[in-house]
């Protein structure tokens, strides 16, 4: 249906001052350069030993290029997904409420409103003006996003927009695109099963005889609407439905220009054009979100039919290669509560109580821990393990269980596990025929991968973990804040507790060692002296 622009949803610009407002915006008015720096300069923010709550995101601008040129549009990174507040903000509610939020919106879609007059039309270019250097897609200051690796500026923070054309229903993904001249640009669609759904459509395209395919890349949509790209929506579900039930209301919807598509009323940027699906082009070196560089490779070349975007646009760009990283806080809010999902309410699974995909360098897709309570049976364990593995084709290639008092974010803790709480012959299994999945080895090259299964969990009870208990930490805490020595970023575990394998007498001689009253535990134990007993031989209090 047509109508006006009302809206009570943020688009872009809004977000940023609402990021501003709450200290998650850094804004940089110094000369940087796209090339070369602006990209590295954000990189610091998660390679550099900050927690996760210190990054934030960055607005720049004064853009220049490698050459000295400067641009006329600002550009941010991490406006979507810095760090999970800086998601928060975009979904308007606190991060545990998160996955409610989703859980609500997939149930409850709401279609699109069609509107005549939109922003992202205040601005549009067609014909001749699209050609040249300093023109087109040359008058955007996209960034080289791994420097010294990347064969060319390539978008990254986008919506990738194109329609089946036998149903209608349209799709929108997060797809990179290279830019190749001022006119043109390769696409890049996961070609895997359970990939992108633009590139089924490049299929459907193909078998009809289709010479072309259309195509709008949206940069710069409003939080709700961004979030979609990533996020993977049962097939021929349409990701605006979705983007109306998070914001309760109606997304604003324009038909496209020159490509019969509709795109974000509210978006900064739209590029529509039209992918061949006759011939594909050399695309790449780029560095991607698996943690490698994504060699050359042929992908589908667009021709672009117009750019059109609203005065004072802001162009995003997202922050991926190895994680953690911008992308993968993304995926990771959206897929964490799905998987938990499946495995408690789908396959009733009463004793999982959390699952974490593990960021750093691994970027979610191949390392899953599955947090249990104490006391689910083995066989829930391994029917956990199991249906983590095969909940998404290309994730859970390592999947480990530990208990609640293990922190899943924390390697050391989870080696830990490992190391003290399984057993090699009795808790590994290995599941064979896996395909590749997302990575550095191809998907569709054809060797088959493999899944590992660990339970990590303690399968009696153990002695505590030697580290003095809370109370005393927190004291020596409150000395070393007031000595002004180095601040500190605690690392769970932290403090010692109990593992099961404790009684309420030794506690009582634990506090009467720490309050100077050892030699009171020296009587009770010298009345419990005995004869002809083989040293370390075992002594439980009655």
């Amino acid at each position: 249906m047509t109508g006006s622009s009302t809206r009570n949803y943020p688009d872009l610009h809004e977000h940023l001052a609402a990021l501003a407002k709450q200290g998650l915006l850094v804004t940089i008015d110094r000369a940087i350069d796209k090339d070369a720096e602006l990209h590295p300069l954000v990189r610091w923010q998660f390679v550099g030993g900050l927690g996760e709550e210190q990054r934030k995101a960055f607005l720049f601008t004064n853009i220049t290029d490698a050459r000295g040129r400067k641009y006329g549009f600002p550009v941010v990174v991490g406006a979507i997904a810095a760090n999970r507040a800086v998601y928060s903000v975009g979904m308007g509610v606190p991060v545990e409420e998160i996955a409610a939020k989703w859980d609500k919106a997939l149930a409850h879609p709401i279609p699109p409103r069609r509107v005549n007059d939109a922003p992202c039309h205040e601005v549009v270019i067609t014909g001749d003006d699209l050609l040249g250097e300093g023109h087109g897609l040359d008058l955007l200051p996209i960034p080289v996003s791994t420097p010294g690796f990347d064969s060319a500026p390539t978008l990254t923070a986008t919506n990738v927009i194109t329609k089946d054309p036998e149903t209608g229903v349209q799709n929108m993904g997060t797809y990179r695109a290279a830019l190749k001249a001022p006119d043109r640009l390769v696409v890049r669609m996961a070609t895997r099963v359970g990939g992108a759904g633009g590139y089924r459509h490049y299929q459907k395209h193909q078998k009809r005889g289709d010479k072309v395919m259309p195509c709008a890349i949206v940069l710069g949509c409003p939080p709700y609407v961004a979030f979609m790209g990533p996020q993977k929506l049962p097939i021929d579900m349409d990701e605006f439905d979705v983007a109306g039930g998070l914001a309760g209301a109606p997304i604003n919807v324009v038909r496209a220009r020159t490509v019969d598509l509709v795109v974000p009323a509210e978006a900064e940027i739209v590029i529509e054009g039209l992918i061949d699906t006759e011939y594909v082009e050399p695309e790449a070196p780029f560095g991607e979100s698996h943690g490698h560089v994504a060699l050359e490779e042929y992908n589908m070349p667009m021709t672009v039919t117009a750019i059109t975007h609203r005065r004072g646009a802001v162009i995003p760009s997202y922050i991926s290669q190895v994680a953690p990283s911008e992308s993968s806080v993304v995926k990771r809010v959206a897929y964490e509560p799905l998987f938990l999902a499946h495995l408690r309410d789908t396959l009733s699974i009463a004793g999982v109580r959390k699952v974490s995909l593990h960021e750093p360098l691994t970027g979610l897709l191949r390392v899953i821990l599955v947090t249990v309570a104490k006391g689910t049976s083995r066989t829930e364990i391994w029917r956990a393990l199991t249906g983590a593995a095969s909940f998404k084709g290309d994730m859970g290639k390592i999947c480990i269980a530990v208990d609640e008092d293990i922190d899943a974010d924390n390697a050391d803790a989870i080696l830990w596990a490992m190391a003290y709480r399984m057993t090699p012959a009795e808790d590994i299994q290995v599941l064979g025929h896996r395909g590749q999945g997302h990575g550095p080895k191809r998907e569709h090259g054809g060797d088959e991968d493999s899944t590992l299964l660990i339970d990590a969990t303690m399968k009696g009870d153990l002695p505590p973990l030697a580290l003095p208990k809370r109370e005393y930490m927190e004291r020596a805490r409150a000395i070393w804040d007031e000595l002004g020595l180095p601040g500190l970023r605690p690392q769970p575990p932290w403090f010692g507790y109990s593992l099961g394998d404790w009684s309420d007498e030794w506690d009582a001689a634990a506090t009467r060692a720490a309050t100077g009253q050892y030699l009171e535990n020296g009587r009770i134990s010298a009345a419990r002296r005995k004869k002809g007993l083989k040293p370390e031989t075992k002594f439980r209090p009655s």
